[in-house]
């Protein structure tokens, strides 16, 4: 195993689905687990959450649910991005994952890969977000066509809020209010499918104010609060951080005042110093954006990036603290006195705490801690 490694708690991530699961009332929690469960191990991280009682799974690609399915995942899986040609709908007919419609175009490929054995699909409707999704007054057309296929079932219906995360609720609650008018013509035509569903996690955390605009919701999609971090922090969470990355320090040098550090010597020393070099740059999780900006935990101390990152390597100002090599650091997550919250490393980039989990590079391995017990399965 590497200096650098992503320590990813189990137990934490069963305590956040526990929470996710008492927030949500009747509600089903489908867990997201797109971008390799938000850069901690898709794999791992779902055989983590069946263990935890989750029975349903969504992810952003064909290939990651694949993935999935290769790895022995049985459970039903929601492909956010839905198919692009035929061939993608073959395989995922065949693997029966669940493509999400956004228009039209996909019908004819699926109920030809469904034929007579029939395949599940879901609608998103695009109720304001102006992403993806059938627009709203189109939905109930695309829901007609599907019944009409004759192959494919609708088992969903879904939209996505673009600022549950607010403090003003006004935007979600419009939203909501165009999403519920669907489902209003989608019922005078008989159409409400199995599946009604709206809530991130931000949308599940904001509570009844967005609940109560559409009670025949009966699932929620929680990911980032998943993993232990808070869409916003004006929602009360009370969530536990799942992984933590750690390096070691790999050289530790004096520099006298004024001299440069890294590339383009960006930083110089105020005074004389000793900065630590640590094992991991911008392609294992710290964004160039943290160069001069972020801090780091070493021995229960916060201490300040010097320099720019690099791919490999970043500089660390320790000033005269014992540092020594081979010294583990807490770049993000920790506890303790050894604890950084990504949101806050997140801040100190100038980016969300989204981008620091899906940074972390395929070369960082991931130990896992067994909920029951620890492990590793790199």
């Amino acid at each position: 195993m590497g200096a650098t490694r992503a320590v990813i708690d189990e137990a934490a991530l069963a305590e956040n689905f526990r929470h996710a699961r008492s927030r949500s009332g009747d509600c089903e929690v489908m867990a997201v687990i797109k971008a390799d469960a938000y850069g901690h191990g898709a794999v791992d991280i779902a055989a983590a959450l069946q263990a935890a009682g989750c029975s349903r799974f969504a992810v952003g690609t064909l290939e990651e649910g694949l993935a999935l399915r290769e790895a022995g995942l049985t459970a039903p899986v929601l492909l956010l991005g839905g198919v692009d040609d035929e061939a993608g709908a073959r395989e995922a007919t065949a693997r029966s994952l669940t493509p999400v419609l956004h228009d039209a175009r996909p019908l004819t490929w699926l109920g030809a890969a469904a034929g007579s054995a029939g395949a599940r699909v879901q609608i998103e409707v695009d109720s304001g977000m102006h992403r993806m999704g059938v627009p709203a007054g189109q939905a109930v057309a695309l829901m007609q066509a599907v019944k009409d296929s004759g192959g494919l079932q609708l088992e969903g219906i879904y939209t996505h809020l673009a600022r549950a995360d607010e403090s003003d609720l006004a935007p979600s609650i419009e939203q909501l209010d165009s999403f519920r008018a669907v489902l209003d013509e989608a019922r005078r035509h008989g159409l409400v499918p199995p599946l009604v569903h709206f809530a991130n996690s931000a949308g599940l955390l904001a509570g009844a104010r967005l609940r109560d605009r559409v009670p025949e919701a009966n699932l929620v999609r929680p990911g980032l609060m998943l993993y232990g971090v808070s869409p916003a922090p004006h929602l009360d969470a009370k969530l536990s951080p799942v992984m933590t990355l750690r390096t070691r320090v790999a050289q530790v040098r004096g520099v006298a005042r004024g001299g440069g550090v890294g590339y383009g010597a960006t930083f110089r020393a105020p005074r004389d110093t000793r900065v630590a070099t640590l094992s991991l740059g911008y392609e294992d999780g710290v964004p160039i954006s943290a160069s001069n900006r972020g801090s780091v935990c070493i021995r229960g101390q916060r201490f300040p990036i010097a320099g720019r990152v690099s791919m490999d390597y970043l500089g660390v100002d320790v000033g005269d603290a014992p540092v020594e090599p081979g010294d583990e650091v807490v770049v993000f997550g920790g506890s303790g006195d050894m604890y950084l919250p990504v949101e806050e490393a997140a801040e100190a980039a100038g980016t969300i705490a989204y981008e620091l989990l899906v940074g972390v590079g395929l070369r960082v391995s991931r130990e896992f801690l067994a909920a029951s017990a620890q492990g590793s399965r790199d």
